[in-house]
């Protein structure tokens, strides 16, 4: 992700009428009703009776679901990095047995808005049990009850966030206006990246703000991603990957950084083995790394 996102983001949407067509039909309704959650729901007995799970009211429009699909196709831009990925994939993938029920679709709750500020971020929403799901809208994060209907606001990054708990290394001014790139939620911290290298945590069961820190100065600041794990010993730690070309581990419980891994390219995102020896990275290279995750050397073979 080290090019110009505004760019990629003005690509997307040039010349795109048929999207402003299909998202101004869904269910016929505007923007000032999501605001005052009015939207309607999508039940699984009304898919069974053909509606549109979205909610896009298809045969008011002049272009329908099957052609609406294969103009996408044809106009978006292949982001893949490695040359022809998708044919392989497709070669070694099974094929899926024709009829097999994989999922069934139970609800879609329109009045619940993710918002992205651009099309390439990734985990912006996570559901943490079959009912609770936590997602940006606009300046903050929502968590949603699936099972009750409601939404709640955790955390709002318009304003001045600053932390309630002194750690070292944690800005005391906290920070105005984050612009959120990635989140991580699991065993009852949020984690929130920023497109200025801000890492922002939070317990779900405190008040206030834990930590707070710019993990960068470089240009390059963008944090790509953050994931949230359990070691072997049971000890929850933290990672984060930057556009600066580094990751860097933290110790939840204080806070402080552990490990600061730096490599050739920007990283888009890591992942930890079971066994919490070995790190996974991936980034803006056609290799992935193995890598160890006490030292950070990369192990004899990529894959």
């Amino acid at each position: 992700m080290s090019h110009h996102l505004a760019a990629d983001a003005a690509y997307v949407a040039d010349g795109d009428n048929l999207q402003e067509e299909v998202d101004g039909s869904c269910a016929g309704r505007d923007e000032n009703d999501f605001e005052n959650n009015i939207i309607e729901d999508i039940t699984a007995a009304q898919a069974k009776m053909g509606r549109d799970i979205q909610g896009i009211a298809w045969e008011r429009l002049s272009v329908s679901r099957n052609n609406y699909r294969q103009t996408r196709l044809e106009q978006y831009r292949n982001y893949e990095s490695v040359p022809r990925s998708v044919e392989v994939s497709n070669k070694e993938s099974k094929m899926a047995e024709k009829g097999g029920s994989y999922y069934q679709f139970k609800l879609n709750s329109r009045s619940v808005k993710p918002t992205f500020l651009h099309f390439q971020l990734r985990n912006l929403v996570w559901a943490t049990s079959q009912h609770d799901v936590y997602l940006t809208s606009d300046s903050s994060i929502i968590h949603w009850n699936a099972s009750a209907g409601t939404q709640s606001e955790v955390l709002n990054v318009a304003g001045h966030v600053a932390p309630v708990e002194a750690h070292p290394g944690s800005l005391l001014e906290g920070f105005r206006q984050t612009q959120v790139s990635t989140l991580a939620v699991k065993d009852g911290l949020l984690a929130v990246g920023g497109f200025q290298g801000e890492l922002i945590c939070k317990h779900l069961d405190r008040p206030g703000v834990s930590f707070c820190s710019r993990l960068t100065d470089d240009v390059n600041a963008i944090v790509n991603a953050v994931e949230i794990y359990n070691c072997p010993s049971g000890v929850l730690r933290l990672t984060a990957a930057l556009n600066d070309c580094g990751v860097r581990e933290f110790d939840v419980e204080t806070f402080q950084e552990t490990n600061h891994f730096r490599f050739p390219w920007p990283v888009n995102y890591t992942s930890q083995s079971p066994d919490g020896k070995l790190l996974v990275v991936v980034g803006d290279d056609t290799d992935g790394l193995l890598v160890d995750a006490q030292s950070g050397k990369v192990c004899p073979h990529c894959f």
